[in-house]
């Protein structure tokens, strides 16, 4: 196993690193960081929970002269509640080496941002509210030396494209850009390679689609007692547990439900203000309420370590959505639990995706059986071939 000294890092952020117990480097870092180091553009397949934030985020703060140009480094993100994540695991090292980090999102005044964000080194920005300030010439960009896209397939998928398009076009283009994503296949890989030069491609290989460090569970339960099986579980021995719905009001009613029952529960979802949001994260990092329930647009990049528990308590609607999901536990090397639970007429649906996703083996310990891939007819009604379909709201 390498240390970071061997990788190339600079005893100030080694020493930083120590002193938040990260000692040793994950694969992705291991991988990534000699070349990144060496200022080559580089493509990182990597799921999530892998430690990737640090494997870009070492590199720039070695690379970077605090007396350079500001800002000299743009970290693109998909959400505001990643982009907070990312600049909270930044703070540390860019402190050993006398760096200043920014984070530029929507929801807050524009004025104060902006002026942040000029007198930092490093900027963690969403597409959008990056593209505003650079439009209204409060931030220029031409000092930029180096560009990640971090989460880049979501953020593509999420339709961030073209602000992302724009924002490259602004920049220098004698630059480095590091692009990170869970996949780098079809349009996601064409844009990775579209805004990258030469670059080196490594990739962390799993040998399953889902966590291997999580224990998934699938619990069957009925209208009637879904939200007792969910009390009952959220009773076991846990820390952080994060619920996930499918709908906004479906977070308030369920919010209230276990609040109703003496559960700490608070809900976050896109109807509710920045300031708001950023409230109920901050009582749910802190503890003061263990629960955490949100739809998944609002739970995008979410990244605790003390999640140990992931309970769908609406299945999600396909094999990627359940992998992002899960994800938020089990992360870097961690143990954690993914729960899903599945109603009578789910259990068709949940039980092809479990399959898809090498769990059958977790989805029939609970007494359910797993189904057959669906048939797919022609339109003469012969059956044409047979195949499991990727994606399915259920």
């Amino acid at each position: 196993m390498f240390s970071f000294s061997e990788l190339g890092v600079s005893a100030p952020v080694v020493q930083a690193l120590a002193r938040d117990d990260i000692i040793e480097p994950f694969p992705v870092q291991v991988l990534v960081i000699p070349d990144a180091l060496a200022g080559r553009d580089v493509l990182a397949k990597s799921r999530t929970g892998s430690g990737k934030t640090l494997a870009f985020a070492i590199p720039i703060v070695e690379r970077l002269n605090p007396s350079g140009p500001r800002p000299a480094a743009v970290i693109l993100a998909p959400t505001r509640e990643l982009a907070l994540q990312v600049t909270d695991d930044f703070v540390a090292i860019a402190r050993a080496r006398n760096l200043r980090v920014a984070t530029v999102y929507g929801g807050v005044s524009l004025r104060d941002q902006a002026e942040r964000a000029s007198k930092a080194h490093v900027i963690v920005a969403t597409p959008g509210r990056l593209e505003d300030l650079a439009n209204r010439k409060m931030l220029s960009l031409k000092g930029v030396e180096i560009l990640i896209l971090d989460e880049a397939d979501r953020m593509l998928d999420m339709g961030f494209q073209p602000q992302v398009d724009r924002i490259v076009d602004r920049l220098p283009k004698k630059r480095q850009t590091m692009f990170f994503s869970a996949t780098l296949d079809g349009h996601v890989g064409h844009a990775a390679r579209s805004y990258t030069n030469n670059p080196i491609q490594h990739e962390v290989h799993n040998p399953k689609l889902t966590v291997d460090e999580a224990d998934h569970r699938f619990v069957p339960v009925t209208s009637g007692d879904k939200v007792g099986k969910l009390i009952e579980i959220l009773e076991g021995e846990r820390s952080l547990a994060l619920v996930f719905v499918r709908t906004k009001r479906g977070a308030d009613r369920l919010s209230y439900k276990l609040k109703s029952r003496g559960v700490k529960a608070v809900a976050m979802h896109g109807d509710l203000t920045q300031p708001a949001r950023k409230q109920a994260l901050d009582r749910f990092k802190a503890g003061k309420v263990d629960v955490l329930i949100a739809t998944d647009v609002a739970a995008r990049g979410l990244d605790l370590d003390d999640i140990t528990h992931v309970i769908n308590f609406d299945p999600p609607e396909d094999d990627k959505g359940y992998v992002h999901r899960v994800g938020r536990t089990a992360r870097a090397g961690r143990s954690g639990t993914g729960v899903t639970l599945v109603l009578p007429d789910q259990q068709a649906d949940v039980s092809r995706v479990a399959s898809r996703l090498q769990l059958s083996d977790d989805f029939e310990r609970e007494g359910m059986t797993v189904a057959a891939p669906r048939m797919v007819f022609s339109s003469h009604g012969r059956r044409s071939k047979m195949r499991a379909r990727t994606k399915r709201k259920f």
